[in-house]
Parts: C-alpha cells; structure tokens; sequence
C-alpha cells in the first residue's frame, strides 16, 4: 500500500478512541503480508481484535508493503503520542529502536525481535518448543517413517524451527528421516507459494508423508501441495488447520494474538513494562492446535502423548535446545 494510503486509514480508525478521554491510544503495525496473512500477523491481529472486543478500546492498524516504509510509518503514529505501538515481525526491529529514541514517551513493543530501549518492549518466543511438539506428532504418525520441512528465508529463526522439529520426531523414532528445504535467503522467500509447493512436491517424491511448513506465504503452496497429493501437512503461527481438513495434522501456534492481547491489556492497566521476555510453552507463547479440522486425525493416544510432552517440557524434564544458540543441531 502506498504511504498516502495509509494516513487515510489512520485517520478513520481514530474515531475508535473516543469512546474514553481515559483510554488508551493505541496502534499495531502489521509486516508484510498484512493482516489476514493467514499467519504471523492474523495471529497478532486477532489478539487486539480480542483486546478490543472485551474493553471496547479500538486501535489504529497499518500493513507495511515493504520494510523500507516501516521507519516512516512509525514516526508518523508516534507524532499522535499514542501510548503503544506495535510492531509485528523482526524485519521492524531496527526502526523500532530508531523511532522509540525520537519519542522516548510513546512506549513501544516489538513483537518476534528485539530492540533496545527504556521504552521498548521485546517479546521473543520459543520456537524450538512448539516445534518439537509437532515433531512428535509427525513421528508417531508417518507411515514412511520420512518427515518433509519447508522453511521460508534461510535465517537461525528457521533453522531454529526445524531443529525442535527433528528433535521432537527423533524422541519417537531414532532412525526416522528428515528432508528439508529453504525457499531462500532474502526476504522474497516468505512470499512465493509456488516455490513452497516445488519443494514439498519433492519431498512427497521422495517418501515423505507428512510436512512443517514454517515459510509465511511460501508455505500455503506447501499446504496446499499436501492436500493435492492426499499427504499431511503441519501449519505454523496462526492456527491453519481449517485451510484444508483432512490432511492438516496441526499447526504450530505461535502466539503472536496472546502476546498483542497481553501487552494492550497492560498499558490499560497500567502494569506494562520494557525489557526482553521469551515466552515458550510454559508461558503461553507456543503450543500445538487441536480442534474440530484434525480431530479425525489425532487418536485420543496421540493427544494424550502430546499433552504429556507438553507437561515435560513445562516441567523441565525435556529440555529442547535452541538452534540459535550455538548455530547447530545436536542431532
């Protein structure tokens, strides 16, 4: 969308904070892809929709077409001395950090990345976790005993994905097989459905029957792909099991909505913070996605699995290592 676009919209959505001259003011920046992504951003879009419907406090939102808009976006709903404004997605780190310094009143929050600041807020989450517990569920599941995984841009993030996702299917099976792929190294790799469904295409040719599409827009060809050729597919972010019923086994939820929610609920209330936090299972920042679209293709023995490993790793008793801390793979 064009910048110009974008101050119009600005300027009808603030209608919505005149509900109270007490409440707060607050935006979210989606990243590219927008809003209804069926991903990342749809997750954190859902968690203000949710905010909003429970207080009655509306908010400005905005979808950047590009990260080179981002910076100017910012500095534009900061010059509104709104209270928070939230950034979805790492590639808004940097101009977070830049604009946050220009208006050290206006408390920001970046949602998957970090920035530095005493008025920033930095939510990261324990991809690994909610990875290896779907890694579980594709082990005790595959047929072949062959596991596919399609990332999007090849970065520590994703590689961060597919570690917990080898590591939760080798706790079932030692001997099982796992084939990945990156969609690429720059940031087109997050959007190109036709390369995601080339990739897991191959790796259906080569035996696998169950693929973790962690990709952005490159992973609904992936998806697709899967219930095109009657194999199982694991979404990611959002829950995207009613995309296709039948063959999506689950979805990885990383909770994008819990983390807008919680952080809009806290400027309400008076209690927000800044700082860095990590949220995992334990914290409600990922976990697994069983409802009425793959209830047929979990057992009730798979689940109780599954809410077991949940409860490990809650409990300590399994630890899932981070790929981003040592840039490898113990397996």
């Amino acid at each position: 969308m064009t910048f110009p676009r974008f101050c119009f919209f600005a300027l009808a959505a603030a209608t919505s904070f005149t509900v109270l001259a007490a409440d707060p003011k607050l935006a979210i920046v989606y990243g590219a892809g927008g809003k209804f992504d069926k991903s990342f951003n749809q997750a954190a879009g859902q968690g203000a929709d949710r905010f909003k419907k429970e207080t009655n406090i509306g908010f400005l939102e905005v979808s950047v077409a590009s990260d080179t808009q981002t910076e100017q976006i910012l500095r534009t709903l900061a010059r509104k001395n709104l209270d928070l404004i939230a950034a979805i997605g790492f590639a808004q780190a940097q101009a977070v950090q830049t604009v946050a310094k220009e208006f050290p009143k206006v408390k920001f929050v970046i949602i998957d990345g970090v920035a530095q600041g005493d008025n920033i807020s930095s939510i990261l989450f324990k991809e690994q976790e909610g990875s290896y517990l779907v890694g579980v569920a594709a082990a005790t599941v595959s047929k072949s005993k062959k596991i596919g995984f399609v990332g999007g841009m090849d970065i520590p993030l994703i590689r961060a994905f597919s570690c917990g996702y080898v590591q939760g299917a080798k706790a079932v099976d030692s001997k099982i097989e796992l084939t990945q792929n990156m969609v690429g190294s720059t940031p087109m790799a997050w959007q190109d459905p036709a390369k995601g469904a080339e990739l897991a295409r191959a790796q259906f040719e080569k035996g696998v029957d169950v693929v973790f599409a962690a990709a952005g827009g490159s992973g609904m060809g992936a998806l697709k792909a899967a219930s095109e050729k009657g194999k199982l597919a694991i979404g990611v972010d959002s829950n995207q099991n009613y995309l296709y019923p039948g063959t999506m086994l689950t979805s990885m939820l990383k909770r994008g909505d819990n983390a807008i929610y919680n952080s809009f609920m806290a400027v309400k209330n008076g209690n927000w913070k800044s700082g860095v936090a990590n949220q995992g299972v334990k914290e409600g920042g990922v976990d697994w996605a069983l409802d009425a679209d793959n209830r047929k293709l979990i057992s009730p023995e798979l689940e109780k699995k599954l809410n077991q490993v949940r409860q490990d790793i809650i409990s300590g008793k399994i630890r899932v290592v981070d790929y981003r801390e040592t840039n490898s793979c113990p397996l």
